[in-house]
């Protein structure tokens, strides 16, 4: 069977059912669960609170491998309903980092090329780059080279000093062979 519908559409009720009866559906997705519970907007706090609450008591594992598959995600359900300081925010993010390097170390992973870690996400909407995977390691991945944020005025401007140098490396060239 298939649920056809989007999870940030579903009712309360209808999440409970769907979490209970999920090995029935071929098309259950956890991570879109776990997005869809902050971004359902026909859900209350309290009820979104219970939800997570179900979810994971089915797929605790999963929840927990979000810290290192998209951390982002992970946080934003983890404190639902909760008022976070910097401080608290920072030590969230060292106990993140910390359960990543255990979670990594227990399956014997030695790389992250899944989830947002192998993302090319520079920030820019209009890249057309965005969502392409990318290898660690790789050109793009430590240059972080990016053609999202292309200023056609500057790309003009370096044609023509590209162009002028070309023409004043000849006569460089030239000086020097007369001078010897």
């Amino acid at each position: 069977m298939k649920i056809d519908r989007k999870f940030n559409t579903l009712s309360f009720n209808e999440y409970l059912n769907y979490i209970d009866n999920h090995k029935q559906y071929c098309d259950f997705n956890t991570l879109g669960l776990y997005r869809s519970i902050f971004e359902n907007e026909n859900t209350s706090l309290d009820e979104k609170i219970q939800i997570r609450e179900f979810a994971n008591k089915h797929f605790e594992k999963t929840f927990e491998f979000l810290q290192i598959k998209d951390p982002w995600t992970y946080i934003k359900v983890k404190t639902l309903g909760l008022e976070l300081t910097n401080g608290d925010k920072d030590e969230l993010w060292r106990q993140i980092r910390k359960n990543q390097e255990l979670i990594l170390k227990k399956k014997r992973i030695k790389h992250q090329n899944f989830g947002e870690y192998s993302k090319h996400n520079c920030g820019y909407e209009t890249c057309p780059m965005n969502g392409i995977m990318i290898k660690q390691g790789s050109f793009m991945a430590e240059y972080e080279m990016c053609i999202g944020n292309i200023n056609k005025y500057a790309q003009k401007q370096k044609s023509e000093r590209r162009k002028s140098e070309r023409k004043s490396e000849k006569s460089i060239i030239k000086n020097e062979l007369d001078l010897e």
